[in-house]
């Protein structure tokens, strides 16, 4: 797969399914400027269509994994008559697009953070299915401190930890440590900076042998159910299972458990 734009977003295709994401705008703390929204969106899409990119890595080069949104951008903008309202709404608009896109995909996407990832940033590791971090890494949602509540942040940060810890974070803006973000779910879980690539790309590569389908049918039904009531989200992770059940590789992977061999997959 090709890289997408003026080399701040890279992408690497690897024979065992997985595609690197890298996030290099490192002068910008790899803000998600208009461009690298415009970047992340259309590689994503490409990433859901393509077969042979079975997991998505989302990773950064530089201090920062993502800082949010480029301020310097958004004070540009308040020169516009209309004080940069038509630009905000385009902007907010894009980035949830963004982060429904990164729900949306039909394939595991796993945030690899090495660095600080605040506001809009914290809100993209919030977005991915999986999360790993440097122990050094540091996440807040800090726009109360400049008088812009994190109020789109909020949205992914409040369906990953509890009401109270998201409100904390929203309220306060302090920066968090990786140990804290683990420990209230923000992410899967912390490990020195040296060994970060190596246990992401292990995790996703075990991921990648996995039936393609069964991994779509699952995340699809995950974020669906947990929106529902209780019985409302049995009823439809019920009809859900019947019909995975009848697809091929439902069949294929029962029949090599009972035969005790490895599955074949047919993504089917």
């Amino acid at each position: 797969m090709e890289n997408h734009g003026n080399n701040i977003l890279h992408s690497e295709l690897f024979e065992s399914g997985v595609l690197r994401l890298t996030l290099d705008d490192q002068k910008r703390r790899n803000a998600l400027s208009e461009d690298m929204l415009t970047q992340m969106t259309a590689a994503l899409s490409d990433a859901a269509t393509n077969d042979a990119a079975r997991v998505i890595v989302l990773a950064a080069k530089g201090p920062a994994f993502c800082a949010g949104h480029d301020l310097k951008e958004i004070t540009a903008a308040r020169a516009q008559k209309d004080e940069g309202r038509d630009y905000f709404k385009k902007l907010f608009d894009n980035c949830a697009g963004l982060m429904q896109l990164i729900v949306a995909i039909p394939k595991p996407v796993i945030a690899e953070v090495s660095g600080v990832a605040t506001a809009a940033g914290c809100q993209l590791v919030a977005s991915c299915d999986l999360a790993l971090a440097a122990d050094s890494a540091k996440f807040a949602t800090p726009g109360v401190n400049i008088g812009l509540f994190c109020s789109t942040p909020m949205v992914a940060l409040s369906r990953n930890v509890s009401h109270k810890q998201a409100m904390e974070m929203l309220l306060t803006g302090d920066m968090l440590s990786a140990e804290y973000a683990q420990e209230i779910g923000l992410i899967n879980r912390s490990m020195i900076p040296d060994q970060l690539t190596d246990v992401t790309m292990a995790l996703a590569n075990k991921i990648a042998t996995k039936s393609t389908m069964t991994l779509a049918v699952g995340k699809q039904a995950f974020y669906r159910q947990a929106e529902m009531p209780l019985s409302e989200a049995y009823d439809y992770s019920s009809k859900v299972m019947v019909e995975n059940m009848l697809r091929h590789d439902a069949k294929e992977g029962i029949g090599a458990f009972i035969d005790k061999r490895a599955p074949i997959w047919k993504d089917e």
